[in-house]
């Protein structure tokens, strides 16, 4: 990629309020106690245990002490085979591997994680700033929402949008992202590039 090493810092994606005027992020509530209200509702009880798991998951990675581990990054286009970044790695090598996007052409990004550690993780955002030759060209914050803890992954995609057109549009992106909750808990964050082309080849 043709960016310059002497790029401008990153800035600190806490910098910015990604919540609404007025918003207030609940207060941590342990999943057992969530289980255990309105216990004489069956109907509710049956929707929380689908929906919770009934709070016995067992964690997928028993070794790794953190709640929220994001495993991959997937650029997701009709027709095409999905390309994806593995996350679980060096995640300094990400920057060798480059997304191509065709100009135009409409695509989402897809996120794999799983939650642990027994409890309900709420508030979880996606934030990424893109940035073209050193200058920040947009900055995204999605609301993902709250998960519980699962064996099996959860997934999670953007909005589709249409890639940037036109010549002024092509040529190298560098991309910085995160997974973080309402708490401000860095779950992961990662830098990778795109490049917008006039075709997919």
């Amino acid at each position: 990629m043709a960016e310059s090493e002497a790029n401008p810092a990153p800035e600190d994606v806490h910098e910015e309020d990604t919540n609404a005027p007025g918003y207030k992020p609940p207060e941590f509530e342990p999943l057992e106690n969530i289980l255990k209200k309105d216990q004489e509702d069956e109907s509710l009880n049956k929707y929380k245990q689908a929906l919770l798991g009934g709070g016995d998951a067992q964690d997928p990675f028993p070794n790794d002490p953190r709640r929220v581990i994001v495993t991959e990054l997937a650029l997701v286009v009709q027709d095409r085979e999905d390309v994806t970044l593995d996350l679980t790695g060096d995640l300094s090598k990400l920057k060798e591997q480059v997304f191509t996007i065709k100009e135009a052409a409409p695509y989402k990004m897809r996120v794999k994680f799983f939650v642990q550690k027994g409890e309900l993780v709420s508030g979880l955002k996606y934030i990424q700033k893109t940035y073209r030759k050193g200058v920040k060209v947009d900055t995204s914050k999605f609301m993902v929402g709250s998960y519980p803890p699962k064996a099996e992954a959860h997934t999670w995609s953007t909005p589709i949008e249409d890639a940037p057109s036109g010549m002024l549009a092509r040529g190298d992106y560098k991309v910085e992202s995160l997974f973080t909750d309402d708490d401000k808990n860095e779950h992961l964050k990662w830098t990778w590039k795109f490049e917008i082309k006039k075709d997919w080849a």
